[in-house]
């Protein structure tokens, strides 16, 4: 529905101001993020934010700051109530990643590119990919029907060379109980051998100590909270897990609503982000009687 505007141009900021601030809370983005988004120096965005300035967009910067945070131009702009985009210009609100593994390792690794510079937030099916050994890798994946074992190594190479980037931002987010049924070989994990689950508890601990606070790992309890496995790339998509496909969402809608449940399991973690490295080696000391990482 339309709205009647009758405002001098101090208004008509204070309006763009209000709603962009609101938009960027509604994407889950920061500043930064949205100015490197659109093209920007951040600067040239906070000015825009100032209460103090009365300063507006140029046109082709609004349309773009419209077009990053999925809302309509004339809304950000004060001139409409209706915040979503027009079906015209809405992207494709789902996709299905396809099953076979050579086109589904290539669509992740360029939703990874694409996320450079953005939080993603992730929730893996075990043990972090990015952390795992190859040993553990070849348990896993060495009967699995769509993915080989060297395509499980690859793809954990390139989310591990991301995660080391300098201008990664990664929390992870797992139930507690994932991680101690791993160390005592539980469940899908009987078999691998107690050096495999050794090594592979020094490989992550490694990880979460050197890569903090870049790399942050929250455990939650599974008693009590519940998760799929699913990454989200920033405000770009949200990729499901659903058991060899990937359900993939790029709408602002389900983006919001599923790094809302991610908040809510950070905040629910018994181990948090500064603790993880000590709690994976007290639980390296339980199978060991004590004795620290090789």
């Amino acid at each position: 529905m339309g709205l009647t505007v009758n405002l001098d141009r101090r208004d008509f900021a204070r309006a763009f101001r209000d709603r962009l601030a609101e938009a960027l809370d509604r994407a889950g983005m920061n500043r930064t993020e949205l100015a490197r988004s659109v093209g920007i120096d951040r600067s040239t965005l906070s000015l825009l934010m100032s209460e103090e300035s009365d300063r507006l967009p140029r046109a082709d910067t609004a349309a773009a700051i419209a077009n990053a945070l999925q809302v309509s131009l004339d809304w950000l702009l004060g001139l409409s109530n209706e915040a979503d985009l027009g079906a015209d210009i809405h992207p494709e609100t789902m996709e299905i990643a396809p099953s076979s593994p050579t086109p589904l390792d290539e669509r992740i690794n360029r939703w990874i590119e694409e996320a450079v510079g953005y939080k993603i937030r992730y929730v893996p099916t075990t043990i972090p990919d990015l952390a795992k050994t190859d040993a553990v890798l070849q348990h896993e994946y060495r009967d699995f029907a769509v993915k080989s074992t060297g395509q499980a190594i690859a793809l954990s190479q390139q989310k591990l060379a991301y995660a080391r980037l300098p201008e990664t931002d990664m929390e992870i987010c797992t139930p507690v109980q994932a991680i101690t049924g791993f160390a005592h070989g539980e469940g899908m994990w009987e078999g691998l051998p107690l050096a495999d689950r050794l090594a592979q508890l020094d490989r992550l601990i490694l990880l979460v100590e050197e890569l903090y606070p870049t790399l942050r790992l929250y455990l939650f309890d599974g008693l009590t909270h519940y998760s799929a496995p699913y990454t989200i790339f920033g405000p770009k998509r949200v990729a499901l897990y659903a058991g060899q496909v990937y359900l993939v969402f790029n709408t602002r809608e389900h983006i919001r609503v599923l790094t809302r449940h991610f908040d809510d399991l950070v905040r629910a973690a018994v181990v948090n982000s500064a603790e993880a490295g000590a709690y994976l080696r007290r639980l390296r000391g339980v199978l060991t009687g004590g004795a620290g990482p090789a």
